[in-house]
């Protein structure tokens, strides 16, 4: 019917979808329009222009675009150089130490158990040198890791119980060479510092291999020497594939350095000609010299591209470090050096992380990061001040009825 109402949609009924695609219209609008504000405003066209306009809207929009551009630059690549640094001076010589630590104590625990093994001599004779040294560095190693800068707090204090632990394990080491003779209590002194150093049982079939396998237990049962080392590798491996990723706020200031980097070069361009057709002046020295800091973005972005590549390089060499080494392979680099370098060995692996972070750098761009900003700041300050000069000029020489 013509006049009959039409029905009211029931409660709970979804609305009409006719004004999500009107909202989202006047959105685009609304951000096309803001958008071509601050593009005329960045980028104003000299054509039919007048002088004083345009000298001002360069006046504010040219030192803008330095501070930005430059402020982005230098805080996206200090931040890569810093976790560059950071990588490659504490980071990496902590996995180092924590890995040779680990390899250490296994070789060690294998020395005791065989010199140990023959009885009253090895009583006699005592523990082997090997032993010995391994037992030092293994010390030594923790020591460097606590010096290395990389530990938190709470990784420190761990640390030191890794260090109290070894003490207490050599001690039951040297009760076990003080019984050497009797069987049974050497071998339950050794089978408890074993214990100490690794928590999963040693099978029966597995006594005869100088270096049973040691899978570390995680979480509240991680107890023994080898848990906490493993536990501490795999925070510094997470803290270094973190660091080896790019970030989004390095990400977000890598984009706006980018175009305003661009903008900038392009407006001094822009300006430049502007003068020389406007004001018959061929070249603007304060403009040039303001330009100078731009030709330092290709090195400087060159520079953070490759120290990004290095970082993210020395991610499976860490993971190598922590899961791919062995006291077999070192014993075997120990006893047969002429036999050429084991690609899986600690030392081996160090020298790969060491010359990939220390390659990854253009060096002579060590210290610059902290002068791109003031770099900028300076080109800003060029910039603003000549055209406030040229534009002051302007206003003084100009008379009134003259073409501006």
């Amino acid at each position: 019917m013509k006049g009959a109402a039409r029905p009211r949609p029931a409660e709970g009924d979804a609305p009409r979808p006719a004004r999500v695609p009107r909202a989202a219209r006047a959105a685009r609008l609304v951000a096309a329009e803001l958008g071509r504000r601050v593009w005329l405003y960045v980028w104003p066209s000299a054509t039919g222009r007048r002088n004083r306009a345009y000298l001002r809207e360069r006046l504010v929009a040219l030192p803008l675009l330095a501070v930005v551009a430059f402020g982005a630059l230098g805080w996206a690549y200090t931040d890569v150089r810093d976790d560059s640094a950071y990588v490659r001076d504490r980071l990496a010589p902590a996995l180092v130490g924590l890995a040779n630590a680990k390899a250490s104590l296994f070789i060690a625990q294998g020395e005791a158990e065989e010199n140990l093994a023959e009885g009253r001599t090895g009583e006699l004779s005592g523990l082997s040198e090997r032993y010995r040294t391994r037992v030092a560095r293994a010390t030594q190693s923790l020591n460097q890791v606590t010096r290395s800068g990389a530990l938190t707090v709470a990784e420190e204090q761990e640390l030191r119980v890794v260090s109290a632990l070894v003490v207490d394990y050599t001690g039951w080491i040297g009760r076990a060479q003080g019984h050497a003779a009797d069987s049974v209590l050497r071998d339950a002194e050794l089978t408890y510092a074993r214990s100490m150093l690794c928590s999963t049982p040693v099978a029966a079939a597995h006594r005869q291999d100088r270096y049973p396998p040691c899978s570390p237990t995680v979480g509240s049962a991680a107890t023994s020497i080898v848990d906490r080392v493993s536990g501490l590798e795999r925070q510094l491996r997470e803290r270094l594939a973190d660091r080896a990723a790019w970030g989004g706020a390095v990400l977000g200031a890598a984009v706006v350095a980018g175009l305003g980097v661009v903008l900038l070069a392009a407006g001094l361009w822009r300006t430049v000609f502007f003068l020389r057709r406007r004001f018959r002046i061929r070249l603007s020295i304060p403009l040039a010299a303001a330009a100078l800091p731009l030709l330092a973005v290709p090195l400087l972005t060159t520079d953070a591209l490759l120290a990004w590549h290095a970082q993210k390089e020395a991610v499976p060499v860490a993971d190598a470090l922590a899961q791919q080494t062995s006291p077999q392979t070192e014993t075997i680099a120990e006893e047969r050096p002429f036999d050429g370098p084991d690609p899986q060995a600690i030392e081996v692996l160090e020298a790969r992380i060491d010359d990939g972070l220390s390659s990854g750098r253009l060096a002579f761009l060590d210290g610059a990061a902290p002068f791109v900003f003031p770099a900028g700041l300076v080109s800003a300050a060029l910039a603003g001040g000549v055209l406030h000069a040229y534009r002051r000029e302007y206003l003084v020489v100009a008379r009134p009825g003259a073409v501006s």
